[in-house]
């Protein structure tokens, strides 16, 4: 007599928080966004998020100098470490190219040390994700002043990417609070001619819901902060990031 094979349970089929891959984030103190890294994920992958210690200085390229410091980020990754995640990410765009290329890689390199495992930054991330798209010609937009905005225009141009127009805000404070539509006729205002995409800086600038209406609207890819933060991050676990209509997230 032929036995039955067992009936799986529908229990056995569950799957929960302690199967999921897991990332951990360094973000800056003043961070308000957590909830818009996670929007990029699939289901079987999660963030972790620290903070930098406070400081008393307003957005600037010395608050920006305060967010590059080493020690103080390979320590949050250190306390990162405890939960094993497969790599680590500073959610950082003006922290991580303050100091150029070199200052980049050196971050990203004291985070692999802190971590024993990979990790990447907000504006390495960027780059990368210029490189995938094949663009090397941009156009800019910041809640920054001029003088941190045209630090980050440096280091893209450090990097082979030429900047045709850009837009600031010139905010020292809550950029978190900034409407969609004040980015977008930030963004529609920038001259484009001759620009291959449009590069959307600060991770604490909301963008998720912006990106896709952008790109139908400018006809070029539209690639923000805290999206290619996700999609580099994304990268060491070999997954894909999760944005219907975005660009970025057809790339691997």
């Amino acid at each position: 007599m032929m036995r039955s094979a067992p009936r799986t349970r529908a229990v056995d089929r569950l799957t929960g928080p302690a199967d999921r891959v897991r990332i951990g984030v360094v973000a800056p103190f003043d961070m308000a966004l957590d909830d818009e890294l996670s929007r990029w994920l699939p289901n079987d992958v999660s963030l972790h998020c620290t903070r930098t210690p406070h400081a008393a200085v307003p957005v600037s390229l010395k608050q920006s100098e305060v967010l590059a410091d080493l020690d103080q980020i390979s320590q949050c990754v250190t306390d990162l470490k405890v939960i094993e995640p497969v790599g680590y990410a500073y959610a950082c765009t003006s922290g991580s190219f303050v100091h150029g290329l070199a200052g980049e890689r050196e971050l990203a390199v004291a985070m692999e040390l802190a971590g024993g495992a990979p990790a990447i930054t907000t504006s390495g991330a960027l780059l990368a994700a210029l490189a995938a798209l094949g663009v090397s010609s941009v156009c800019v937009a910041t809640p920054y002043d001029a003088a941190v905005t045209e630090r980050l225009v440096a280091f893209l141009d450090e990097a082979g990417v030429s900047v045709s127009g850009q837009g600031f805000l010139g905010l020292k404070g809550k950029i978190w609070q900034v409407p969609y539509r004040t980015t977008a006729r930030m963004i529609m205002g920038i001259p484009r001619s001759g620009a291959e995409a449009v590069l959307i800086s600060c991770t604490n600038l909301s963008s998720y819901d912006l990106i896709a209406p952008l790109e139908v609207d400018l006809g070029i890819p539209v690639i923000s902060a805290n999206q290619a933060t996700v999609w580099a991050a994304l990268r060491l676990t070999g997954r894909q990031l999760i944005g219907p209509g975005q660009t970025l997230a057809g790339q691997s």
